[in-house]
């Protein structure tokens, strides 16, 4: 429950047609396994107490009767720290009713009716069941009462982002599910209590359409279905379970009877999200009755998968298609900008490193879409006292490969110019003496740009913007930042995807030589690696990711990151650079608040103009004091 974790389930009882005893069984059975899993809500199919395909039976007396007499039972047997919503029929003045029956604490909180009963194809609810009351009712259960109606969600006393709320199967499947109204009046989880026969093709159907629902209503969405053990005479029914979180499908399985579909949702992930969307409306219908329920706060133990690379999808068809359309992005970015400006020429520092390499490659991309000649990508290597020999080549060989042009600036003579000229002792190897190569380098591009009528392509990489690792008015500047919106764990995934898709195999080489090279600034002799100075890029996107992204706190970031890397980083390292993080995040804003234009190119942006804007004073206070807080527990 800390951090907004709650551990849901969805299971399909195996049942027998109109044998409650036999049903119930198995319901108790499922809530007790739920219990020893440490699940907080767990979702039933629609009307398994009874089984769905009853037909005319739910007519019968003795059918009704043993229903509810069941209902109860099962209600009585909820524990304190659970809620379990569960389908049965409800009498209500002489109608009939399909129900999602919600319960807590050995007691049932509420009962919400079916709005939309299907009487079309193979379906006739109408003929049994009659829709939901137009408003509440309150109804009674032995010796207490319970409100039955179509406007209840169900809140959660200590974790007040967990309101849930229910709609039964066909109530998806309308125009306006009840789902809409439910999520704008505040519930964060929908369950569905469901009997959706299969055929062929509808199960990948269900589940875009769940998925759909989910993103739309930035919510966990619990679906429910029935499973074997239902009259075969006309359908089939698989259980087919899917639970999912904002438009992300995160467990489902099918043909699993009696056993749990267990996860967890993040309902203070979806919190945000809402927060963070002003489109997404909310309202204040008197009609809604809110009732309230205890869980215990603790630290839900997690089980569902968190990318240690967020912005790299593992699965390689989507990876692959996710390179091409960042690539494809980025590079139209850079042809609007060069049209818009009638500049044919481009001028790029290339460092023999990752991020002057995927700069390049996609101005190359480009220059091809403009039909420009790659003779007009003016590629300026700028030796100085840290450049080493492999790097430089690489620089080199990479530009005549692709067809650029290449020039060489020494720009050792004019560092040592300047150094005489401010007083800097060229033996002391400070941030001046490192600075002063990136704005001489800076000044380089942006006066033959001037001559040649070109633009200066960013290399500056988002990773590099969030630290601050940039020099203000040096590598920092330039006309068009093409990598402004890619992070470092990307960049590389990228540079290794043009690697594989060429069939140039030096050109292959020459790539797999650059991303095998250690990152690192070159600004003094000898060994300067980045990630030892700043940490591990795959730790700080990680970061990036939960921060940015989601809005996450400081020890949910450090839970996160302790979960996924625990078998690559220590406790105690993955603090100090996450401490790191936002030590760097905060004070390294004044570069951000002025960064050049540069395309948007996935879920999480930096520029000051689109998706952060942050004072550059802000103190890091907080942030520092909830993590320390948490390091000490």
């Amino acid at each position: 429950m800390r951090h907004g974790f709650i551990k849901v389930a969805a299971a399909t009882p195996q049942v027998r047609v109109a044998d409650c005893e036999y049903n119930s069984t198995k319901i108790l059975a499922l809530i007790a396994s739920a219990m020893e899993e440490g699940v907080h809500l767990l979702v039933l199919p629609e009307l398994c107490v009874t089984a769905y395909t009853c037909g005319d039976l739910f007519l019968q007396q003795a059918l009704i009767e043993s229903a509810r007499d069941w209902t109860l039972r099962i209600a009585a047997e909820v524990p304190r720290n659970m809620v379990v919503v569960f389908g049965a029929p409800i009498e209500f003045r002489g109608k009939l009713h399909n129900c999602a029956i919600v319960a807590s604490n050995g007691k049932i909180l509420g009962v919400v009716p079916k709005i939309n009963i299907p009487n079309y194809q193979e379906f006739y609810e109408t003929r049994w069941f009659a829709p939901a009351l137009p408003h509440e009712e309150m109804v009674d259960f032995g010796d207490y009462q319970v409100p039955m109606g179509k406007k209840l969600i169900f809140t959660c006393n200590q974790l007040p982002d967990f309101r849930l709320a229910c709609e039964v199967c066909e109530d998806l499947w309308v125009p306006n599910p009840p789902s809409v109204n439910h999520t704008i009046n505040g519930a964060t989880v929908i369950a569905n209590l469901s009997a959706s026969d299969e055929y062929a093709g509808k199960s990948d159907y269900r589940q875009r359409l769940v998925e759909g629902q989910s993103a739309r209503l930035v919510c966990g969405y619990i679906y429910s279905d029935a499973g074997l053990g239902e009259s075969t005479t006309d359908l089939v029914f698989t259980g087919n379970d899917i639970i999912c979180e904002d438009g992300q499908c995160i467990a489902h399985h099918s043909m699993c009877e009696d056993k749990l579909l267990v996860t967890e949702l993040d309902v203070q992930r979806l919190a945000h999200e809402r927060r963070m969307k002003n489109t997404f409306v909310t309202t204040n219908d008197k009609e809604y009755r809110y009732i309230g329920f205890d869980i215990e706060m603790g630290d839900t133990m997690l089980t569902r998968t968190y990318e240690s690379l967020p912005f790299i999808p593992s699965d390689p068809e989507e990876r692959f298609a996710r390179a091409e359309e960042v690539l494809k992005l980025q590079s139209l970015g850079l042809v609007s900008r060069m049209a818009h400006i009638r500049s044919k020429a481009a001028v790029i520092g290339i460092s023999g490193g990752l991020d002057s390499t995927l700069a390049l490659l996609v101005t190359a991309r480009a220059f091809d879409r403009l039909k420009y000649s790659r003779n007009d990508i003016i590629c300026v290597t700028m030796p100085c006292f840290g450049t080493s020999d492999r790097t430089k080549n690489n620089a080199v060989d990479l530009v005549r490969e692709l067809g650029a042009s290449l020039m060489t600036v020494d720009i050792s003579e004019a560092v040592l110019k300047h150094f005489e000229d401010i007083g800097q002792d060229p033996d002391t190897f400070d941030v001046t003496y490192e600075n002063s190569q990136a704005r001489e380098r800076t000044q380089v591009l942006m006066d033959l740009a001037n001559k040649l009528n070109a633009i200066v392509i960013g290399t500056g990489d988002l990773s590099e913007l969030a630290l601050g690792w940039a020099t203000y008015n040096g590598d920092h500047m330039s006309n068009y930042g093409v990598n402004a919106g890619v992070p470092k764990t990307l960049v590389r995934a990228l540079v290794e995807h043009e690697a594989n898709c060429t069939d140039n195999e030096n050109l292959k080489d020459i790539l797999m030589s650059i991303i095998d090279t250690p990152i690192s600034p070159e600004l003094v002799p000898g060994k300067q690696e980045t990630e030892d100075l700043v940490g591990p890029y795959e730790l700080h996107d990680f970061f990036i990711y939960h921060t940015l992204r989601w809005g996450c706190s400081p020890s949910k970031v450090y839970r996160l990151a302790k979960y996924v890397f625990e078998n690559r980083y220590s406790d105690q390292v993955i603090a100090k650079w996450l401490e790191t993080f936002y030590s760097r995040f905060f004070a390294q804003q004044f570069k951000r608040s002025c960064l050049p234009d540069g395309p948007k190119v996935g879920s999480v942006s930096l520029s000051p103009r689109g998706d952060w804007r942050m004072p550059s004073d802000a103190t890091v206070k907080e942030w520092k004091r909830e993590l320390r807080a948490e390091l000490e527990d």
